[in-house]
């Protein structure tokens, strides 16, 4: 059902394990696809980013990230002008993929959503990134603090048609929603820690209960789960507190 801006009605699972995307932040295509195969029947949902589209046998990750019974994230967080994105949207379409991460250029965002046509893809623009805070964007040269940035790059997304944001739970995702105009917009948190766990590079974290306490639709989770010394008993973890 497509909301007044021409998306996707908002549409959760309502089972958590459908919530919890895991990233496969990983150095090869044959570690991806046996941290995939570990977690099989407790993940169904995956992130394939930047450091693998351009690995050997990333083609045959994808296609099977796309089908049998799992979901595609794929963050390849788009930039280029417009008539580019459109047709690197077009191919995502064409391959199955369930979420699509695009920068969030108004006129970018507009060409990704109409290259996107009938196809069940969802368009995410990426707001702030959760590794940068108010001092690493000052010395990008940004007059807004990351937060009003934030805000300001989701009511941009939904009056292009997007279906969701990435946002960090410090923005607040159902304030955000209020702002930018849309109970239907979906928001993605990165920056996942469970308490205790290191923050590595990430500046704007939460722990996984915080983050859908705040209103997070999706969780995306990399290290925490990856590198754990269990990584199945560390996804249960977390969905164990999401559900909580």
């Amino acid at each position: 059902m497509a909301n007044k801006h021409g998306s996707m009605a908002r549409a959760v699972p309502e089972d958590v394990a459908g919530r919890l995307i895991v990233a496969l932040d990983l150095p090869s295509i044959a570690e991806a696809e046996g941290m995939v195969a570990r977690l099989d029947g407790i993940v169904s949902f995956f992130k394939l980013g930047l450091g693998l589209l351009f690995a050997p046998g990333v083609d045959q990750l994808i296609t099977r990230l796309s089908g049998g019974g799992r979901r595609l994230f794929l963050d390849a967080k788009l930039f280029d002008i417009p008539e580019t994105v459109a047709r690197a949207v077009a191919r995502v379409a064409e391959r199955g993929a369930s979420f699509l991460t695009v920068h969030g250029d108004p006129r970018i965002l507009e060409a990704a959503v109409a290259a996107r046509g009938d196809a069940p893809l969802r368009i995410f623009a990426v707001t702030v990134l959760t590794s940068l805070d108010d001092a690493a964007l000052a010395k990008m040269g940004y007059a807004l603090a990351a937060r009003a940035l934030v805000y300001q790059r989701a009511r941009q997304a939904v009056v292009a048609g997007c279906d969701g944001v990435i946002a960090s739970a410090a923005d607040d995702p159902d304030a955000l929603r209020r702002f930018a105009g849309s109970p239907n917009l979906l928001i993605a948190t990165p920056g996942i820690r469970p308490a205790g766990s290191a923050a590595d590079d990430q500046r704007r974290i939460a722990t996984p209960g915080a983050a859908i306490t705040a209103g997070a639709d999706y969780l995306v989770v990399g290290r925490p789960i990856i590198a754990a010394p269990d990584p199945r008993a560390s996804a249960l973890a977390i969905m164990a507190e999401m559900a909580a």
